[in-house]
């Protein structure tokens, strides 16, 4: 089909010869090097915008769209996840100090509201470039001093060197708009996409860290692995009751707790 011929032509260009953000030629030189109508152009183009390979900003144009990484849930920090892809990290701390928790804050780290918590609000980049907004929260008794000497480069880090490493934890991935004050820490116009992550993480069952960050939509796409069903754990802010009884099956839960009833809460 004809659209075919102009989509391998352009998906060959970006993948040989155009960098990020280089625009593509224009639908007039499209239509004159293939003879083809402005109709059979778009449709070439619709079909890599859906790839993910180009994007159009109103306005200005198409271009060629920055490569995606993908944004896998595994427990491990931005700073990890970004040198396992032999990406450089970084970050701009734009608060460290020790905060009053909340009452969303303490319910999230099992606290009582009003007990002191470390907050660290900064901006996380890979290779220079602005990649994420991340807002972390920590009881302060778990990491006594933590920002002596400043906000350290990693909170996952620190926690094992305090013999307190989270083995497992709980995420919630929402797709949202941004705002202008982290559009424009982010890079992006107000109303572009992000992906929220919400992660609350555990050692045992001490809540170790609570966090909430947002990523730049236009450079991650969200990969979960599958795999066969086997029984789940329930969500610990889950208020739904169980009374264990004569060949009730167990819920898996973190590490530890195996073949033991879980409540509602998440705790045996």
């Amino acid at each position: 089909m004809k659209h075919m011929r102009v989509r391998d032509y352009l998906r060959s260009l970006v993948t040989h010869e155009l960098a990020a953000g280089d625009a593509i030629p224009s639908e007039r030189l499209l239509c004159e090097r293939f003879g083809v109508s402005r109709m059979t152009v778009r449709q070439a183009v619709d079909a890599l915008v859906v790839d993910g390979l180009l994007e159009r900003e109103q306005g200005r144009g198409t271009f060629v769209a920055p490569t995606k990484m993908d944004l896998e849930v595994r427990l491990s920090s931005f700073g990890e996840e970004m040198r396992r892809r032999g990406m450089e990290p970084s970050s701009k701390v734009l608060v460290a100090e020790e905060v009053p928790a909340s009452s969303d804050i303490a319910d999230a780290l099992e606290l009582l509201p009003g007990e002191l918590v470390f907050y660290l609000h900064r901006v996380r980049y890979a290779d220079g470039e602005p990649m994420a907004i991340e807002q972390t929260w920590l009881p302060c008794r778990l990491a006594p001093g933590l920002f002596e000497g400043g906000a350290p480069d990693s909170i996952y880090g620190e926690l094992r060197r305090r013999g307190l490493a989270p083995d497992w934890g709980e995420d919630t991935v929402a797709a949202t708009e941004v705002d202008a004050q982290d559009g424009e820490l982010l890079g992006l116009r107000t109303g572009r996409a992000v992906l929220r992550l919400t992660r609350r993480t555990f050692a045992g069952e001490i809540a170790c860290t609570y966090s909430r960050s947002s990523y730049r939509a236009d450079r991650y796409v969200l990969w979960v692995p599958l795999r066969a069903p086997r029984r789940a754990m329930t969500p610990r802010d889950e208020v739904a009751e169980q009374k264990p009884g004569a060949g009730e099956q167990t819920e898996a839960g973190p590490p530890g707790t195996e073949g033991r009833a879980m409540n509602g809460s998440g705790h045996p």
